[in-house]
């Protein structure tokens, strides 16, 4: 007895066409075939709900279309976003994404590089805390904030110009003295950069600036202290502050703000990321926006781009400026 309610295969779709498998094969495949040819299967395709063998399609190929992402986690909304946007371009090319929060961790993103290799994956996309990451030779691999000594080229935005255009920024509002606020690793990364432009832009400008950089893991409440520490007869040393994340703009903000004073008319307040209120509304705070998705195509293409052995150590991606309330417009 036939099999009943099988899924139609590509002899199937040959059959509804009229045309040959060869014909079938290279249209699923992306291949030219003629105007009429590739009508008429698309259309058995779309009749017969025909839908590709992923996997046998991997076999033939060495492939398995599947590619690991790792992020720190999956609770900030960049971190969110931006493997959001890796997804999305993964998925219009035909590919899988099988997904990694490493929490922080060197040992668990070595751990989890390994199980990536183990199942085969046809790519690594990474945003690294682990300094001497070992990943084998013949795996794809591209990083985010992170250079890497040798093959693996690293995607980041152009943090310093980030930097230089939040003190300019400031400046241009009327700001006369700044702070700079950043919590996060001391390892060599490109965020690492948002602080050397901001204090570049600062000394051309001529305005003084004061820092406050902590560790990843110090508590908020050093930073309350700070502002606390620089807060006279009911004003602060400073009107105008960088933080190096929205997410940490916005906690200034509020402290700002529980402590009398208003935003942004006594004081103004840049973050950097770009993030949106629930998404895609209005932005957390007047920021520095990245060009996730930028980002994460550059990511993609650049680790599916097997057959360019000579892909550059670092892509740099341009930021811009987004009022977002905490400046003065």
């Amino acid at each position: 007895m036939a099999k009943q309610n099988s899924a139609p295969t590509m002899k199937d779709v040959a059959r509804e066409a009229g045309v040959a498998l060869g014909t079938v094969s290279k249209v699923v495949n992306g291949i030219p075939v003629g105007e009429s040819y590739r009508v008429r299967v698309e259309a058995a395709v779309e009749k017969l709900n025909y839908r590709i063998n992923s996997y046998a399609k991997g076999l033939k190929s060495s492939q398995t279309f599947n590619i690991a992402v790792m992020v720190p986690n999956l609770v900030s909304p960049f971190f969110c976003k931006l493997v959001n946007c890796i997804h999305r371009s993964l998925a219009q090319r035909g590919y899988r994404m099988m997904l990694c929060a490493t929490d922080y961790d060197p040992a668990q993103e070595q751990t989890y590089v390994i199980m990536a290799e183990q199942q085969k994956v046809d790519g690594i996309i990474c945003l690294s805390y682990n300094p001497g990451l070992q990943v084998s030779e013949g795996v794809p691999f591209v990083s985010i904030d992170r250079c890497f000594e040798g093959r693996i080229p690293c995607v980041a935005s152009d943090n310093y110009g980030g930097g230089v255009l939040a003190a300019r920024t400031l400046a241009a509002g009327g700001c006369r003295s700044l702070a700079f606020l950043r919590v996060g690793s001391r390892l060599t990364n490109e965020p690492n950069k948002r602080k050397d432009g901001f204090i570049n832009a600062c000394e051309n400008l001529e305005i003084p600036y004061t820092l406050k950089i902590v560790d990843d893991g110090t508590p908020y409440e050093a930073f309350e202290e700070f502002l606390q520490a620089h807060f006279h007869q009911g004003a602060l040393d400073f009107d105008g502050i960088f933080c190096v994340t929205d997410a940490l703009a916005y906690q200034i903000i509020c402290s700002l703000r529980a402590m009398g004073l208003r935003v942004p008319e006594d004081v103004q307040v840049i973050g950097y990321d770009g993030i949106r209120q629930f998404g895609d509304l209005d932005y957390t705070c007047s920021t520095i926006v990245q060009p996730v998705e930028e980002m994460a195509e550059t990511c993609v293409e650049m680790v599916l781009d097997t057959e360019n052995p000579k892909a550059p150590s670092l892509v740099c991606l341009p930021v811009h400026y987004a009022y977002g309330g905490t400046t003065k417009a």
